[in-house]
Protein backbone atom coordinates (compact mmCIF):
# COMPACT_ATOMS: atom_id res chain seq x y z
CA UNK A 1 0.00 0.00 0.00
CA UNK A 2 2.62 2.29 0.55
CA UNK A 3 4.42 1.73 -2.31
CA UNK A 4 2.10 2.10 -4.37
CA UNK A 5 1.19 5.34 -2.49
CA UNK A 6 4.93 6.40 -3.64
CA UNK A 7 4.15 5.55 -6.80
CA UNK A 8 1.38 7.71 -7.30
CA UNK A 9 1.72 10.78 -4.76
CA UNK A 10 4.04 13.40 -4.74
CA UNK A 11 3.35 14.11 -0.70
CA UNK A 12 4.35 10.76 -0.28
CA UNK A 13 6.77 10.38 -2.81
CA UNK A 14 9.15 12.86 -1.44
CA UNK A 15 8.44 12.21 2.37
CA UNK A 16 6.24 15.84 2.83
CA UNK A 17 3.85 16.51 5.86
CA UNK A 18 0.65 15.32 5.05
CA UNK A 19 -2.48 17.18 5.12
CA UNK A 20 -4.40 16.11 7.99
CA UNK A 21 -7.25 14.32 7.56
CA UNK A 22 -6.03 12.61 4.19
CA UNK A 23 -7.41 9.35 4.75
CA UNK A 24 -10.48 10.78 3.45
CA UNK A 25 -9.08 11.46 0.61
CA UNK A 26 -6.87 8.61 -0.49
CA UNK A 27 -9.79 6.49 0.19
CA UNK A 28 -11.47 8.48 -2.36
CA UNK A 29 -9.02 8.23 -4.94
CA UNK A 30 -7.93 4.31 -4.02
CA UNK A 31 -11.35 3.03 -2.94
CA UNK A 32 -9.81 -0.55 -2.97
CA UNK A 33 -7.80 -0.16 0.23
CA UNK A 34 -9.07 -0.76 3.26
CA UNK A 35 -9.60 1.66 6.12
CA UNK A 36 -8.17 -0.15 8.63
CA UNK A 37 -4.96 -1.38 6.57
CA UNK A 38 -4.50 2.28 5.53
CA UNK A 39 -4.32 3.87 8.97
CA UNK A 40 -1.91 1.59 9.68
CA UNK A 41 0.42 2.45 6.53
CA UNK A 42 -0.17 5.50 7.30
CA UNK A 43 1.08 5.05 11.47
CA UNK A 44 4.15 3.36 9.97
CA UNK A 45 4.79 6.34 7.37
CA UNK A 46 4.03 8.99 9.61
CA UNK A 47 5.97 7.48 12.44
CA UNK A 48 9.38 6.91 10.30
CA UNK A 49 12.57 8.77 11.59
CA UNK A 50 12.24 10.94 7.26
CA UNK A 51 9.06 11.89 7.38
CA UNK A 52 9.56 13.35 11.30
CA UNK A 53 12.64 14.70 10.07
CA UNK A 54 10.79 16.48 7.32
CA UNK A 55 7.77 18.03 9.80
CA UNK A 56 10.47 19.84 11.78
CA UNK A 57 11.84 21.40 8.72
CA UNK A 58 8.78 22.51 6.91
CA UNK A 59 6.09 25.12 7.82
CA UNK A 60 3.30 23.79 5.13
CA UNK A 61 1.11 20.04 4.56
CA UNK A 62 0.86 18.79 1.27
CA UNK A 63 -2.43 16.85 -0.42
CA UNK A 64 -1.22 13.67 -2.05
CA UNK A 65 -0.58 16.20 -5.32
CA UNK A 66 1.85 17.46 -3.27
CA UNK A 67 0.58 20.79 -3.12
CA UNK A 68 0.20 23.34 -0.07
CA UNK A 69 -3.15 22.70 1.64
CA UNK A 70 -2.20 23.83 5.30
CA UNK A 71 0.65 24.32 7.89
CA UNK A 72 2.72 22.94 10.49
CA UNK A 73 2.31 24.44 13.36
CA UNK A 74 5.18 25.22 15.94
CA UNK A 75 3.39 22.34 18.50
CA UNK A 76 3.64 19.72 15.48
CA UNK A 77 7.18 20.63 14.88
CA UNK A 78 8.27 20.39 18.21
CA UNK A 79 6.82 17.11 19.19
CA UNK A 80 8.25 15.66 15.66
CA UNK A 81 11.68 16.91 17.71
CA UNK A 82 11.05 15.59 20.40
CA UNK A 83 10.25 12.40 19.08
CA UNK A 84 13.39 12.33 17.09
CA UNK A 85 15.69 12.93 20.51
CA UNK A 86 14.05 10.60 21.80
CA UNK A 87 14.49 7.77 19.16
CA UNK A 88 18.05 8.80 18.48
CA UNK A 89 18.89 9.20 22.72
CA UNK A 90 17.59 5.32 22.90
CA UNK A 91 19.27 4.01 19.97
CA UNK A 92 22.51 5.76 21.67
CA UNK A 93 21.85 4.23 25.01
CA UNK A 94 21.58 0.63 23.37
CA UNK A 95 24.80 1.06 21.31
CA UNK A 96 26.52 1.97 24.63
CA UNK A 97 24.91 -0.59 26.22
CA UNK A 98 26.18 -3.36 23.54
CA UNK A 99 29.94 -1.73 24.59
CA UNK A 100 29.63 -2.39 27.79
CA UNK A 101 28.61 -5.76 27.61
CA UNK A 102 30.71 -6.80 24.93
CA UNK A 103 33.54 -4.63 27.14
CA UNK A 104 32.45 -6.64 30.43
CA UNK A 105 32.52 -10.22 28.57
CA UNK A 106 36.42 -9.27 27.05
CA UNK A 107 37.29 -8.86 30.44
CA UNK A 108 35.40 -11.74 31.87
CA UNK A 109 37.15 -13.59 29.11
CA UNK A 110 41.07 -12.15 30.04
CA UNK A 111 40.62 -12.88 33.62
CA UNK A 112 39.38 -16.82 32.52
CA UNK A 113 41.98 -16.75 30.43
CA UNK A 114 44.56 -15.51 32.92
CA UNK A 115 43.11 -17.78 35.80
CA UNK A 116 43.94 -21.33 33.78
CA UNK A 117 47.24 -20.02 32.86
CA UNK A 118 47.72 -19.66 36.31
CA UNK A 119 46.25 -22.84 37.93
CA UNK A 120 46.29 -24.85 34.49
CA UNK A 121 49.83 -26.16 35.10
Amino acid sequence: MLKRLQAESAAFRDCKPLALKIDASILERFPEFDRKSLRTALRIHTASTRYLKAVERSAERFDLDGKPVGEVTAEQRTHATTTLKERFAAVARQQREQREAEEAERRRDEKLRQLVNKFGR
